[in-house]
């Protein structure tokens, strides 16, 4: 395998930590892991997101009705 651009920081960490044999089971716990992991950082960002720009449970039902009319916000 030929990479186009060298490893990040994270990438090299977990090369280091997992140079050993993984079971297919320890494999999919930690793909959960990474995927909880990640999905964690986006939903932190959208509150943030919707924080900062004073987003409320009213903007989302006039995005979907404005979406569903096919008006363009």
């Amino acid at each position: 395998m030929v990479l186009d651009k060298p490893l990040n920081n994270g990438q090299l960490e977990l090369m280091k930590m997992f140079s050993h044999e993984l079971s297919e089971a320890d494999l999919l716990k930690l793909r959960r892991m990474l995927a909880a992991f990640f999905a964690d950082r986006a939903s932190d960002a959208m509150d943030e997101l919707w924080e900062n720009k004073s987003w409320s449970d009213e903007t989302m039902d006039a995005w979907l009705t404005d979406s569903a009319s096919g008006k363009q916000t």
